[in-house]
């Protein structure tokens, strides 16, 4: 383990995320809040502990390895998470204990959306702007970005990117050169929130929200500057941008890069996870439709407006809001809420555990029910008409069990909090999967929770976001051995 290059790592990107605190105080400037001085005392506070730690080990030139890269990766977001807290911590409205700050701070960076806070709509613009900030650097990933960055700085990246990037499949890069990659990623990244930040604009928002409701829409992260969110605008037009960009956002950059590339989007309804994900959204809303409908929930144009919405938002683990669908009828929560368990596709900025594992997983299945009428005969799993290597498909089920092991574990842990079953296997569900929004008493917010409860979900919010194995890993004795 290369720990004085971790250390000089970690010290250039702590330097380079105490930028991000310069904006806010643009903003709270421009809106005569009173809250600059918070940000300026982050941005100070994030860069001289960044430039201490980078100091003493600053000529450092070694390789990282793929083990650095785990630490590395684990490290910057446990410690971002905790920075970013500062200006919680420090602001006077609202004021914040450490624990919510920190919840606060990693449901944003984390793209989770779960919020400890009430009365949003009265919060000073400048502490608004950063919660949605805090989502858009998430999103995508500080780590991929700063692939872009430490190449020019003698380190290499791959290492990084491997370990960051969501989906099974760890090794494929969009171009020849992993910073040309990164680079990619985050034009169509920025290309995309533009895009959504002009719509919201032309549909009603004001700039402020939709520059905000564009950082958090196309980071899949959910968070809002109301309390209402979406429901605040009351707006078709607004709920229909949204609902097409988490649809868009949900989906494998990579193919957003290919269709950027050919100029081309044939590619998109080829793609076996893609039909998948759209299937799964499509159904879904019939049936939430339906169900709405004949239990006169809602009058039929409003329940398809409510279904489509909801199912999208909550399918690609959003998490915004134009309706509590935690008391929708019947079994409707239930399912809203194991839709989210699949999340996004691989390579895209939503939660869950990716639609691609759990078309594999269903693939998988069927090929042992065929064995059973076909004891003999060779059947591959396959992706299209590319056959999928029985390596790839143990990996698969190797980290849904430990998906679902963790969630128990952490189940268990929050009902010994004292928490209901019903709000504490929602509360796990919503932030191991980066959704947010959970059912029971999380259906709001999380505010009402214990301090331990609140510090497993932290944990819980960082396995999710870095696909459980990631975090895991550094818990095995394997990886400390030399």
């Amino acid at each position: 383990m290369h720990y004085r290059v971790i250390l000089r790592i970690l010290g250039i990107l702590l330097m380079v995320f105490s930028l991000s605190m310069l904006p806010p105080v643009g903003v709270s400037m421009f809106y005569e809040d009173g809250h600059s001085f918070i940000f300026v005392a982050a941005f100070v506070i994030t860069l001289a502990t960044g430039f201490l730690i980078w100091l003493p080990v600053y000529r450092v030139r070694e390789d990282l390895r793929t083990r650095d890269g785990f630490l590395v990766t684990v490290l910057f977001w446990t410690v971002l998470g905790l920075f970013g807290a500062i200006p919680l911590v420090l602001s006077e409205s609202p004021h914040l204990s450490i624990v919510d700050a920190v919840f606060e701070s990693l449901s944003g960076l984390t793209t989770t959306g779960a919020t400890v806070m009430t009365g949003i709509d009265t919060l000073p613009e400048s502490i608004l702007y950063y919660r949605q900030q805090l989502q858009w650097f998430g999103g995508m990933g500080i780590i991929v970005l700063a692939v872009a960055i430490l190449p020019m700085l003698g380190i290499g990246g791959m290492q990084l990117y491997r370990a960051e990037t969501p989906g099974p499949v760890k090794d494929s890069k969009l171009t020849p050169r992993i910073t040309e990659t990164a680079k990619a990623l985050w034009y169509i990244y920025l290309s995309l929130t533009i895009a959504c930040a002009v719509g919201y604009w032309l549909a009603g928002m004001t700039p402020f929200d939709a520059i905000g409701h564009s950082f958090s829409t196309v980071a899949i992260g959910g968070f809002s500057t109301h309390d209402a969110s979406i429901g605040y605008f009351d707006s078709p037009a607004i709920e229909m941008i949204c609902t097409f960009f988490m649809t868009v956002s949900a989906i494998n950059f990579g193919l957003h890069f290919f269709a950027w590339r050919q100029r081309t989007f044939r590619h998109y309804f080829e793609d076996p996870e893609v039909k998948f994900y759209l299937g799964i959204l499509f159904v879904t809303i019939l049936f939430a439709l339906f169900v709405l409908v004949i239990t006169a929930t809602y009058p039929p144009i409003e329940a398809l407006r409510k279904a489509v919405f909801m199912v999208v938002s909550v399918a690609t683990t959003t998490g915004f809001g134009t309706a509590d669908f935690a008391h929708w009828p019947v079994m409707l929560p239930f399912l809203l809420f194991v839709a989210a368990f699949a999340g996004g596709c691989a390579g895209s900025t939503g939660g869950g555990m990716k639609v691609i594992r759990i078309l594999l997983i269903l693939k998988q299945g069927y090929r042992e029910i065929q064995r059973l009428v076909h004891p003999n005969a060779v059947i591959p799993v396959k992706l299209g008409n590319k056959p999928i290597s029985d390596r790839v498909l143990q990996a698969v089920w190797g980290f849904f069990s430990v998906y679902l092991l963790v969630f128990v574990v952490m189940l268990i842990a929050l009902l010994g909090t004292g928490l209901d079953q019903v709000t504490a296997w929602s509360a796990v569900g919503a932030t191991l999967n980066n959704l947010g929004p959970g059912l029971g008493d999380v259906s709001a917010h999380y505010g009402g929770l214990n301090d331990t409860a609140k510090w497993i979900l932290c944990f819980a919010m960082l396995l999710g976001r870095l696909e459980v194995f990631t975090l895991l890993v550094l818990f095995t004795p394997a990886f400390w051995k030399r």
